[in-house]
């Protein structure tokens, strides 16, 4: 585990600060864990790889399978509230990818996270790198991408602004809600990367014999579930089906008329989606499944939120696996509930180091 110092200034006497806490983060794990070493040509040497996710999880292993250590950071977080960050290692001239998944949790909300974020890539700006990249496997704010009310904000595009202005010189992000609406708010280049990637290898384990489909919860998921639906069946060398439910929301109430799209009757259905907040989204595509004949339904869902009674709504028989990546911890699921016994985790970290190493191959090229 990353080791954490935290020193209490009243004790050291210096009592105009002492509301300030210090976490120095070493990141002993990453150096002491075998780590696959990259062709020269893969890996840029000035290359910095920063992590301000309180999980280490998905850092270390991002770390792992790029080969380098977590670069070291100091935070203080103040007793009204406020933050300061800054990098331990000089960052003149590095090529910085700072990792942290936007997710509300119990000591910060997205938008502290965002802004955490925002200041920490104008601190390495600030001194002197030559680039920094923005790895935000979860990108808060990417579902209001329009306007559907009067007056309403486009948040998304709001946000991609603000890390433009920072001097952010890419994003990279997993499984936006809207892909175009993603890539037309951005105006420093982009990467999106696919969920399907990290679903393929499970969803080839559990597929045995049986007839496959894959299906969108919504008609707005429908060229997500295509392309993996295209994906699945270069992989496995067989014929999978593909599904949509309808779906229509208005002020937060989603209804429907259980309308199930295509044929999958007697088949396994792979359900996938960007994202599980209340659960009642999933809950309702996979009865509708069910009830037009579906063997069993397993949901690939990207960004486990889980929030409100989310445990209660995917509880349901109808639902019999639900993976997600580990962009998201499951923080909100208790151990001991039906929801968790069922939950199994793909990891994003090799999308994300694959995606890093393109874009430092690029730039050696």
């Amino acid at each position: 585990m990353p080791v954490r110092s935290t020193l209490d200034y009243s004790q050291a006497g210096m009592t105009r600060r002492r509301y300030a806490e210090i976490k120095i983060l070493c990141c002993c794990a990453c150096q002491e864990a075998p780590s696959r070493r990259l062709a020269s040509h893969e890996l840029n040497k000035s290359m910095l790889l920063f992590s301000l996710d309180p999980n280490p999880t998905l850092a270390q292993a991002l770390a792992v399978n790029l080969g380098v250590p977590l670069a070291p950071h100091e935070e203080r977080r103040f007793e009204d509230g406020e933050y300061k960050l800054r990098p331990l290692l000089d960052p003149r001239g590095s090529d910085a990818y700072v990792l942290h998944s936007l997710y509300g949790d119990a000591q910060n909300s997205p938008q502290d996270k965002l802004c955490r974020l925002l200041m920490f890539i104008a601190t390495l700006r600030e001194h002197g790198a030559a680039r920094v990249t923005a790895v935000v496997p979860y990108l808060a704010y990417a579902r209001k991408d329009r306007q559907t009310k009067a007056f309403d904000p486009v948040s998304l595009r709001y946000v991609a602004q603000l890390f433009e202005a920072v001097g952010t010189q890419q994003l990279i992000v997993l499984e936006a809600h809207n892909v175009a609406a993603f890539q037309n708010a951005c105006r420093c280049p982009s990467v999106h990367l696919e969920a399907q990637h990290a679903f393929t290898a499970k969803a080839a384990e559990l597929a045995g014999g049986d007839p496959l489909a894959v299906a969108s919860p919504d008609p707005g998921g429908v060229k997500r579930a295509q392309l993996w639906r295209e994906l699945l069946e270069t992989v496995l060398r067989r014929p999978v089906g593909f599904a949509m439910v309808d779906k229509r929301r208005s002020a937060g109430v989603v209804s429907s008329d259980n309308l199930v799209a295509g044929e999958v009757d007697g088949m396994r259905v792979f359900l996938i989606d960007d994202l599980v907040a209340s659960g009642e989204t999933l809950r309702r595509a996979a009865l509708a499944l069910r009830r037009a004949g579906a063997r069993e339904v397993v949901a690939c869902v990207a960004h486990g939120l889980f929030t409100g009674s989310a445990t209660q709504a995917l509880a349901d028989d109808s639902i019999a696996r639900i993976i997600i990546t580990d962009s998201v911890p499951p923080l909100r699921v208790p151990l001991a509930c039906a929801l968790r016994a069922k939950l199994s985790i793909a990891s994003a970290a090799p999308l994300l180091a694959q995606a890093i190493k393109a874009c430092l191959g690029a730039r050696s090229d």
